[in-house]
């Protein structure tokens, strides 16, 4: 992707320097208890991250341990990541300003955090062992930037563009927010059985990376992207399914346990987006919000 020298955008907070202090439990998480056990699973699994890592990691008073307490000192490869994500960033603020102006509609810019170990969001408190997320309550976006070497290293899905998936993925969140969806969705929760929400869930995820979609195809306009970029992506949403990562942590898949769509769907809807750039043409529900 054709970053460096652009503008970098001016909503991000970086925390990193804190990171790992003050990790408690799940009772400070939004809903508490087993509610907010669920939230922060279902979180996981963009990143694939093992529930049973997260839960040991979050349940401890300590954080991540004597790591959390170490002086921080940004590494050059974290600097230039860091501008990267930035650079990123603000370009879905252009590409969501422009969409949401052809709708009539106002769009509001998303905060990046980055943060190392642990943070506390409006939505709780997580480990960086659930990936990055999207919180709805303080409409920010948080990454531990250590995220990148793990899409190289256990999702072999390396390169920039990879990465830059995954905060379009995020973003798509927040325009989700925006337009009312997550709301919607959100109302269900305590409506429907679990495997019954799950099928919801999968739906609002794979229309998040349909709007990924929607954001690489403006930048595909800008002639931002470089060959293989959109492999770099297609790979990334094929190594976040939930089939293929259930598979290779127990050796099988529980379709009804879904909440974010098979690698097949992942990368069909990105696709789509790519192919599209209308939000008209991601009604990943079929109509069954209206």
């Amino acid at each position: 992707m054709r970053w460096q020298g652009r503008r970098a955008s001016g909503n991000v907070e970086d925390r990193r320097a804190s990171g790992g202090a003050g990790l408690g439990g799940f009772g400070k998480l939004a809903g508490g208890g087993a509610g907010g056990i669920i939230v922060i699973l279902l979180v996981t699994l963009l990143s694939g991250g093992n529930p049973l890592d997260i839960l040991s990691g979050v349940l401890s008073t300590g954080g991540t341990g004597s790591q959390a307490s170490q002086p921080y000192t940004e590494s050059a490869e974290e600097k230039e990541l860091a501008q990267f994500v930035s650079v990123v960033l603000a370009d879905t603020e252009d590409v969501w300003s422009e969409v949401f102006t052809r709708y009539n509609r106002t769009y509001t810019d998303p905060t990046l955090v980055l943060y190392r170990d642990s943070v506390q969001s409006g939505c709780g408190t997580a480990s960086s062992a659930v990936g990055p997320f999207y919180c709805s309550a303080d409409e920010k976006l948080y990454i531990d930037l250590s995220f990148y070497q793990e899409l190289k290293d256990q999702f072999q899905a390396p390169g920039d563009f990879a990465m830059a998936y995954v905060i379009a993925h995020e973003v798509g969140h927040h325009v989700q927010n925006l337009l009312g969806t997550s709301g919607q969705v959100n109302a269900l929760r305590n409506k429907l059985s679990e495997t019954e929400y799950n099928k919801y869930s999968v739906k609002l995820e794979l229309q998040a990376d349909y709007y990924a979609g929607v954001w690489a195809h403006y930048a595909q306009g800008k002639n931002l992207l470089e060959a293989g970029d959109l492999e770099e992506a297609m790979t990334a949403a094929s190594a976040v399914g939930d089939d293929t990562i259930q598979k290779k942590a127990r050796g099988y898949a529980v379709p009804d346990s879904f909440t974010h769509g098979t690698s097949e769907q992942r990368m069909s809807w990105f696709r789509k987006g790519f192919d599209s750039g209308r939000l008209e043409d991601g009604d990943t529900f079929g109509g069954s919000l209206k």
